[in-house]
Order: structure tokens, then C-alpha cells, then sequence
């Protein structure tokens, strides 16, 4: 018999409990269908769901139809119980979604189907009630199609000569097959589905068991078990008590099997714990059978176990991911003046494992209590939960906003730790990510350079923590921590150390950072009589929130939009006065985005974050016996271990100075390296098995004369005047008298010089070899943020305005300059060059890229002519400065370009005041003060 985890998930009132209901009646395993109406369900056991009518706790029962037996899970679908509703999908083998034929697709729908596409879960739709008046099944496919997904196929009886072809549809594999066959097999249909390529969908009405059964069928027919691993794994989703108290771990167990007595082992905050099971039981509503085993894909409850959380993986099972819907408020639990709060906290901490993103906070300065949820509802629960479990009268305040902070920069956070006998350096990259993406934790550290126990230790300190922002010391979300270096002492370094090490790393990389401000956002619909739609418009508009366009339906207005959790959080109760009760407003969370009223919001909280000594940005060094702190915005220059080279800013700006006020602006970084330490890599790949040094010795002093020449170069315009009347030497080079011995090895030029003049015997010799240019064309591109913008519209406008740019250049530098565009994709595709203007355009050919174009170029004539490559790739700036060959980042040539522009706009500003014209005047140029002159 097939065995499978099956869930069923609605928006709030679509008849999820009644399915339920009707499923089990028509499998035989209840003689009578309960009603919701009626407080008789099998499933809604617990007295607040009965009379409040909606399902608060999800539960399970278990069933047979035919060959397939089905661990049916009952879920919310009231918003405020969400994360209840999002902990059981993460064991689900299948869900069956529910959609109210009168309500069609709702926000909570599209929410519920993100949440199943998140966790890669098989979706089989059931709409529902359609014998009410106005059902319209060729409407509501398409409303379905428009706003879920266009493989969502009926699978109604009546179907039957269309439905091949409609499934054909849905994919490549099941197209093929239709176009050899004329018809599409079950086992193929049954793989699609379960790859969620295909979605079935049923009609019918729970409540008058219409459709109920076909449903049942079309599980039994398509349905694929999953398969298991034979070590032993599960995956906690929930923690409950039974009516004698005695804690329940519900697990599903994904490989092996579990028995009574079995010692279960885990780990929590860097401490392991180990515990042995006592019972397993089988639930079916309310009722339990107990079992001696539970095999892979049994749902079950377990005793013994005191310090499981949901969420967590135990044997070869991983821990789940951070749950996308988090609670939206904070409120204050407002206990009786005869109770203590720090005494009663402990044991309303029984709760929190219970519903983990209650998440109870001690405020220390207030004495209070907070408490994070999702609503009203919610709050009026948790009062009547109270009171039943601990006999005490609990009150909630009003909610306030939860908000959260992200970064708009990558930057590197360092942390080091080291009182007396203590060492710890930690250095983590932080990155931002995509809305929704949480907190991702990972390592680029090599073990050569921290062992593999202490990066492990890091990354669990990592992520045990919830980090706090800057701007008012909210939770960090939407960002990468990677660790990318570190060191430990071999006798002074502890655990707690790296602990510290790796909290101050993060805090002192969000002080550099440019952070924003999260607000949560609802999606609503509201819906009321047409003559108030202009007032609730003005409304919307004032929360700052946006909608979409109003449409009729029923003979009542339609609003559908989103708008801030701060503007719609008390909003029902206006909808409901100022429409006299015919007003109804529905909201779903969306997700967090930028706050619309950041500076007031900081400036109301007043958080300082250098006074936040939990949260501490600081260092500690030790020096004579005795340890000292260093401020976040000068520890980088106490590090022991360097930080990775600061990378330069986008073409069209200078790198920000370090260190930068708490939010500063950094725009995005190019990967330049940077000489010194392109010099140092090649030194120790390509010299260090050479017994003699001397041509390394030779190579560097010729480069690091370049590298100070052009550092000199990039403040002023080198000219030929400027230089021919004095030589390059230690006090104007800062480095040394260029001789022949030390400069024989290469000629020495930099901007528009083809040659600096050399002292010594050699001088008059040499003969100025010719100067390339060689530019990595979409690297370039790509890097200048003019460009950028312009190639997401039109690539070929791009090219054509980089080409223009660098003709132009070229004019003033009189060098050859060769423009290098990818264009190894094209199949068949030999090397093109073009002359463009006074420049050449080469396009690579197939299978060859820009770099290694160049870098060919760079190594056939690198003892022939000058040359000098444009290009931020850091792999390339290491192989050809081993070729010899000078470089200029992305950023240093639009320099280059800038400053060319501002001494032709100088030129051409004084003939016209000597009134005559020149050629150039129709000349581009791009200048840093002015942007962009036609000249």
C-alpha cells in the first residue's frame, strides 16, 4: 500500500475543515461528516476552535482509500496562524490546495502558493462550493491559470476528450509523448506531477460531498511515494502538551525507524544534548494508538524529548530553513499588579516552544514582557491559552511595528578578541541579498589558513545569534555573512573567543555598511459599496500604500493593492464604521520592503548603536599584560591578520574613504586588486622554487616604478613637457633613480607619455617601443554605471557609445588601442576585427573569451611593444602582470577618460574665447564634474 504525508491548506472560510471532514467520511473512517457550524468536527478538538469556528492548531488523521494510506494533516488558514500552517509543510509529501469558488484566488492564496513552491511541494486544487449561484468553472480556471500557475489542469470527468491536450501543455516531456501516442500515460502524469509540472484540479462541494470522492481517486491514480533512506532521520514540525501535561514532539520520520527506548542526540547553541524516547503514538484527531516502531514517512508524536524545537533535523535529517511569515508585532503581555514578571516568564517560556515566533523578550529597562505576533486574533488566543494553561488574566497592548534592517553595500566586518589569555580574529563578509532571502551563512576560507573545527565554531556563531542593526537595533535580514579569514593561538584561544570575535565582526562590518530600514507590508482586498471607493482610494494613498485599479464584482467595489502594516493595522475597524458594517477588508502579509518613513522612525526610536553594549562594534587588543578596546572605525589598522584588498567603486565614482560614518554611501564594487598585491601573488606562484631571485628582484623594481609613476600620474596629467625637464628619481618617483640597469628590462610609460626620459648612460640609447591599449570590452561595460543602465535597454547602444568614448580617448593618447568584445558563443564564429574610426574592435572567435584573447595578445608581444590592459577582472590582472604588461582597472580608465575630457573642454573654453572653431568641437567626452559635454 502506498504511504504518503498528504496536507490540506485554504485561505480563512473556504471549507478547509469541511474537505477534511468530508475526506474522511467517504473513506469510512467516521459514520458521520462533522460541521463547523455545528462544533462536531473530528479535527477542531480544542474548545477555542470550536467556538470561535476556525482551525488554530494544525492536526492530523490518519486513513486508508483503496491502495493509498494518507496521513492527512489539517492546517490554519486564519493569517494570524500562519507559521503554524508553514512548520507542517515542511513535512508534507503532498498538499491539496482549497479555493472558495464565490472567493476565487485571494492574497492568502497566492501567499499559501509561494510558500508550496518554496518547499517544493506537489500541489493536487480543490474548488470548492461550486453549488453556490454564480459558480462559473471556465472563469475561475482562468482567474487560476492568470494568478497561480498555466499548469493547472482540470481533471474533471467531463474533460475527458480535451484533457490530453491540455496536458500536453505542460510540458516538453508530456507534448512528446501526446504527439507519438495521442494520449499521455499515467505513470508520465504521475512524474509531472509530483515535479510540480503539473497541477491538477477538482471540483465540488465539501459540505454536500459533490467531487469529494473523484478527489480521492485522482489521489489514489497520481500519487508516487516518496522513497526513504535507511539511516535514521526525522523532522520536528511542532511541540504540544497533552491534557496531562506531558510534552509532544511531532516529528515525521524521513529514514531508518524509531522505536520506544532509542536514545535521540542533538545539538543547540555549541552543547549537545542526548535524550531517550519513551512513547510514540499515532494521533488520529484527538485519539492515540501507541507504536513499537515508526518507519520512514510516519507522522508521529513522541515523549521523552525535552529539548527538541520545530524546525530542527535529528540523525541524518537537516534543520529546516528560517520560516518566511514572521509576526509583524510587538506587544506588551500585560500580566496582573500581583505578578512578578521576571518570575512568571520562565514559565510562559513553555508557550514559546509551543509557537517559536512568539518570541518572549525581557525588556530589562521596563520591566515588561514583549511578545512578537501576527494579530488581533492571535493575541485573544494566546489571553484565552493563558488562562487555561496557568489560570492567569493576561492582557496585550497595543502592537507596534516590527521592523528590520538590511545593507545596501558589501563590506568586510572585522572582530578581534584578545584579553589577557584569550585570542580570536574573525573577518566575515557582508553582502547584500534579495528581499525574503533571511540570513545566509557560508565560508570562503581556506583551511591553510584557520582550521576546519574553528570555522565550523564560527559559522555556528553565526547563526545562533540574531544579529541587530544600526540604525534602530533591529533584526538583520536579506544578508550574506561569509567567513572569509581568521586566527586562533594555539594555547590561548578558546570557543567562547571565536564568539566574540565573530559578534564583533558582523557589528563592526554593519557600522561601515549603508543600511535601510524594513517595514512589513500587507497585500489586502477591500471590498465595499462603490460610493465609499473614493474615500477608501484616499485612504490607501495616505498610508502610502499603492492599489491596483478598482473593478465591480457582486455589485460591490473591488481594491486590491498594498500598503504599510503600520497604515492597515487598525484599518478594519475605520472600514467598518464608515461603511456601516458593509465593508470587508482582507490582508496577507507580502514581505518587507524599504521603510516610507525611515528618518522619523530613527529619529523616534533614538537608538545609538556605540551604547548598545550587547551589541558590541568595538575590539579588544592586548598590549603589556593588559587588554585595551579599539573603536570600530580604527580597528582595521590594529588587525592581525589583513583584510582582503578594498575593491574599487563603480566607473563613475572614487572609492569611499575608511572608515566611513555609521551610513555612509558605497556604490557597488569592480573586483580591482590592485598592484602591490598582483605583485605579491605572482612573486609567490612564479618565483618561489627559484634559487635565484635576481630577475624577480628585477622585474619588481621595474613594475613598482610604473605602479608610483602611475599613482603620480593619476592626480595630475603626465605630458611630455612636464616630464622631459626633469628625470624620474627617488624624490619624484618615490621610489628609486630610474637607471639603466633597473629599467632595461621594460620601457616605463604611463598616460599620454610614451616614454619617461631615464638618467644614466643609457639615456639617448633607448628607443620608445610603440604603446597598446588593450580594453576588455564588456568588463568595461559593465563596470561604468552609464553603460550599465544603457545596455539593460540596448547592448548594441552601449558597445556603440563605449566605441565612441575610447575613439575620442584614443585622439589625445595616440596609441594603438584595440577594443576586445566576447563573442564566443556565437557557433561558427572566427575572429572579426573591425576598424572603427582610429580604433580596432575585435570580436573573439567561438569558444574564446576576451581574457584569453588578450592574454594571448599580451604574451606574443609583450617584448615587442608596450602594453597595457584595461580590466577589473582580478584572474586576468594576475596573469598579465606576470606577462609583464601594465594595467588599468575599469575605474582608473574612466578616470583616464575623464581627465582627457576636462583638458579637451579646457582647450576648446579658450579658443572660444579667442573666437574660432575646431574640429573637435562635435567631440564626446565624459567629465567627472560635468558629466557628459558634447564639445
Amino acid at each position: 500500500m502506498k504511504k504518503v504525508v498528504l496536507g490540506i491548506l485554504a485561505h480563512v472560510d473556504a471549507g478547509k475543515t469541511t474537505l477534511s471532514e468530508a475526506m474522511l467520511y467517504t473513506a469510512g473512517q467516521i459514520k458521520k461528516p462533522g460541521r463547523v457550524d455545528k462544533k462536531d468536527t473530528f479535527l477542531d478538538t480544542d474548545e477555542m476552535e470550536r467556538e470561535r469556528g476556525i482551525t488554530i492548531f494544525s492536526k492530523q488523521a490518519v486513513f486508508s482509500y483503496k491502495n493509498l494510506e494518507i496521513t492527512l494533516l489539517d492546517t490554519p488558514g486564519h493569517v494570524d496562524f500562519s507559521a503554524e500552517m508553514e512548520r507542517s509543510l515542511q513535512v508534507m509529501d503532498y498538499a491539496v490546495l482549497l479555493i472558495g469558488a464565490s472567493d476565487g484566488v485571494q492574497g492568502h492564496t497566492r501567499t499559501l502558493w509561494r510558500l508550496l513552491k518554496r518547499y517544493r511541494v506537489p500541489v493536487f486544487l480543490f474548488i470548492n462550493k461550486m453549488d453556490q449561484a454564480g459558480a462559473d468553472k471556465k472563469a475561475l480556471m482562468a482567474e487560476i491559470k492568470e494568478n497561480l500557475d498555466d499548469n493547472c489542469i482540470s481533471f474533471h470527468g467531463e474533460d475527458g476528450e480535451d484533457f490530453y491536450e491540455n496536458a500536453a501543455m505542460c510540458g516538453e516531456k508530456l507534448l512528446e509523448e501526446y504527439l507519438h501516442t495521442g494520449k499521455i500515460e499515467d505513470e508520465t502524469i504521475r512524474r509531472e506531477i509530483k515535479n510540480r509540472k503539473l497541477f491538477p484540479c477538482f471540483f465540488g462541494s465539501a459540505l454536500r460531498l459533490q467531487g469529494v470522492e473523484e478527489l480521492l481517486n485522482g489521489l489514489e491514480e497520481y500519487i508516487s511515494p516518496p522513497s526513504y533512506e535507511d539511516s535514521f532521520g526525522a523532522r520536528i514540525f511542532k511541540i504540544a502538551r497533552d491534557e496531562a501535561g506531558n510534552r509532544l514532539t511531532f516529528m515525521k520520520i524521513t529514514g531508518g525507524s524509531l522505536r520506544p527506548r532509542t536514545v535521540i542526540k542533538g545539538s543547540r547553541d555549541g552543547a549537545l544534548w542526548e535524550e531517550k524516547v519513551h512513547q510514540i503514538r499515532i494521533y488520529s484527531g484527538e485519539k492515540y494508538v501507541l507504536a513499537n516502531e515508526a518507519a520512514g514517512g510516519c507522522v508521529c508524536a513522541v515523549t521523552g524529548l525535552l529539548s527538541t524545537r520545530p524546525g530542527e533535523g535529528i540523525g541524518a535529517e537537516n534543520s529546516a530553513a528560517e520560516p518566511v511569515l514572521e509576526p509583524v508585532l510587538s506587544c506588551r503581555l500585560q500580566l496582573p499588579e500581583e505578578c512578578d514578571a521576571a518570575v512568571w516568564l520562565p514559565r510562559l517560556r513553555l508557550l514559546e516552544e509551543e509557537e517559536p515566533q512568539l518570541h518572549l523578550v525581557w525588556e530589562e529597562k521596563t520591566g515588561e514582557i514583549q511578545a512578537k505576533i501576527m494579530g488581533e486574533v492571535q493575541t485573544e488566543v494566546l489571553s484565552s491559552l493563558i488562562k487555561k494553561r496557568f489560570g492567569l488574566e493576561v492582557t496585550f497592548g497595543e502592537g507596534r511595528i516590527v521592523y528590520k534592517e538590511t545593507i545596501k553595500s558589501t563590506e568586510e566586518g572585522v572582530g578581534h578578541f584578545e584579553p589577557l589569555r584569550h585570542y580570536a580574529e574573525v573577518h566575515v563578509l557582508l553582502e547584500p541579498l534579495e528581499a525574503g532571502s533571511g540570513v545566509v551563512i557560508a565560508a570562503d576560507c581556506s583551511e591553510d589558513v584557520l582550521e576546519r573545527s574553528w570555522q565550523r565554531l564560527i559559522l555556528t556563531h553565526l547563526g545562533e545569534k540574531e544579529h541587530r542593526g544600526v540604525l534602530t537595533g533591529s533584526p538583520v535580514t536579506d544578508i550574506k555573512l561569509t567567513l572569509l579569514s581568521g586566527r586562533a593561538h594555539k594555547k590561548h584561544t578558546e570557543g567562547g573567543d571565536f564568539r566574540q570575535a565573530a559578534y564583533r565582526a558582523v557589528r563592526q562590518g554593519l557600522m561601515e555598511a549603508e543600511s535601510v530600514l524594513l517595514e512589513p507590508y500587507y497585500e489586502f482586498r477591500l471590498e465595499l459599496p462603490e460610493k465609499l471607493l473614493g474615500r477608501a482610494m484616499s485612504d490607501i494613498e495616505k498610508m502610502h500604500g499603492s492599489f491596483q485599479a478598482p473593478y465591480q464584482e457582486k455589485g460591490t467595489a473591488v481594491l486590491t493593492g498594498s500598503a504599510p502594516v503600520a497604515g492597515m493595522q487598525n484599518y478594519q475597524r475605520e472600514v467598518t464604521a464608515y461603511t456601516q458594517g458593509y465593508g470587508r477588508l482582507f490582508c496577507t502579509l507580502k514581505g518587507y520592503a524599504p521603510c516610507h518613513n525611515a528618518e522619523e522612525v530613527i529619529e523616534n526610536m533614538g537608538y545609538q548603536p556605540e551604547r548598545d553594549t550587547e551589541n558590541p562594534a568595538d575590539s579588544v587588543f592586548c598590549a603589556h599584560g593588559a587588554g585595551y578596546i579599539v573603536s570600530w572605525d580604527k580597528v582595521k589598522e590594529h588587525m592581525h591578520v589583513e583584510c582582503r584588498p578594498s575593491e574599487a567603486k563603480d566607473g563613475m565614482g572614487t572609492e569611499a574613504e575608511k572608515p566611513k560614518a555609521v551610513h555612509k554611501a558605497s556604490g557597488p564594487a569592480e573586483g580591482w586588486l590592485g598592484t602591490e598585491e598582483v605583485d605579491a601573488i605572482i612573486e609567490k606562484t612564479f618565483y618561489s622554487n627559484r634559487k635565484d631571485k635576481e630577475a624577480a628582484k628585477k622585474w619588481r623594481r621595474a613594475g613598482k616604478v610604473l605602479h608610483t609613476a602611475a599613482e603620480n600620474a593619476a592626480t595630475e596629467p603626465v605630458t611630455a613637457e612636464c616630464m622631459a625637464s626633469e628625470p624620474v628619481t627617488a624624490e619624484n618617483a618615490a621610489s628609486e633613480p630610474v637607471t639603466a640597469e633597473n629599467a632595461a628590462s621594460e620601457p616605463i610609460t604611463v598616460g599620454n607619455v610614451k616614454a619617461l626620459p631615464v638618467t644614466g648612460k643609457a639615456a639617448g640609447k633607448r628607443k620608445p617601443l610603440e604603446e597598446y591599449l588593450l580594453v576588455d570590452g564588456y568588463n568595461v561595460l559593465f563596470a561604468w554605471e552609464e553603460l550599465k543602465e544603457l545596455a539593460a535597454v540596448n547592448i548594441d547602444g552601449a558597445r556603440g557609445k563605449l566605441m565612441d568614448v575610447l575613439c575620442n580617448y584614443q585622439s589625445l593618447r595616440q596609441c594603438h588601442l584595440i577594443l576586445v568584445f566576447d563573442a564566443y558563443r556565437v557557433k561558427g564564429h572566427d575572429t572579426e576585427t573591425v576598424n572603427y574610426h582610429n580604433i580596432h574592435v575585435v570580436y573573439t572567435k567561438e569558444a574564446e573569451t576576451a581574457d584569453r584573447y588578450i592574454e594571448k595578445f599580451a604574451h606574443e608581444n609583450k617584448g615587442k611593444y608596450h602594453v597595457t590592459v584595461a580590466t577589473s577582472d582580478g584572474l586576468e590582472q594576475i596573469i598579465i602582470r606576470g606577462q609583464g604588461c601594465s594595467l588599468l582597472s575599469a575605474r582608473d580608465l574612466k578616470e583616464e577618460v575623464e581627465r582627457a575630457g576636462k583638458e579637451i573642454l579646457e582647450q576648446y573654453e579658450r579658443k572660444q574665447e579667442r573666437g574660432r572653431n575646431y574640429l573637435l568641437d562635435s567631440q564626446v567626452f565624459y567629465t567627472k564634474d560635468r558629466g557628459k559635454r558634447n564639445v
